[in-house]
């Protein structure tokens, strides 16, 4: 029976000593698979990290490219509704305007009359073009349906082109800076 155990014994030795050296190898390839992981990942990340970088970098400096071109479209774009806005307000100046050359023509026609009935060599005295600008009126049109006209126009093309790559009154925005 000693013998017996004795063997027993034995084989319960071998078989810890190879359970042993198992779980120990397990327990050490988890420690190194633990410890190496991380750098690994790390590793990856920045691998990952240099690819990725450049295209990024180009499509930031496209971006702001894009923004400062799009920041002088909308520059040009409030300055021509501006200039819109100016044109319809200025009707009445156009008015004021005709009326101001239509008495000044009066008033030369007047002069170049009175001057012709003072003078008395007419001929020798008066050149071609106070005689041709005497016989002169000038009828200008009545602005107000122009301008009614291309403002209307105008707003037309702002809402049809909204949101939409603006071709009409595409203007450099380079001029402004």
């Amino acid at each position: 029976m000693w013998q017996i155990a004795k063997k027993s014994n034995g084989l319960q030795d071998s078989e810890l000593v190879s359970k042993t050296r198992k779980a120990s190898e397990k327990i050490s390839e988890n420690i190194y698979i633990v410890a190496n992981d991380p750098s690994l990942a790390f590793y990856r990340i920045q691998e990952h990290v240099r690819k990725v970088i450049q295209p990024i970098l180009d499509k930031r400096l496209e971006v702001i490219h894009l923004q400062n071109n799009l920041q002088g479209h909308c520059y040009d774009m409030e300055y021509s509704v501006g200039a819109i806005r100016g044109i319809e307000n200025s009707e009445e100046f156009f008015r004021n305007i005709q009326e101001l050359i239509k008495t000044s023509i009066f008033l030369k026609q007047q002069l170049k009359y009175e001057e012709g009935k003072n003078k008395t060599d007419k001929d020798s005295t008066n050149s071609v073009y106070k005689r041709f600008s005497a016989h002169l009126t000038l009828d200008f049109p009545d602005f107000s349906g122009v301008v009614r006209e291309t403002s209307q126009r105008m707003e037309t093309i702002m809402i049809s082109n909204r949101g939409q790559n603006i071709g009409e009154l595409q203007r450099s925005h380079t001029t402004l800076h």
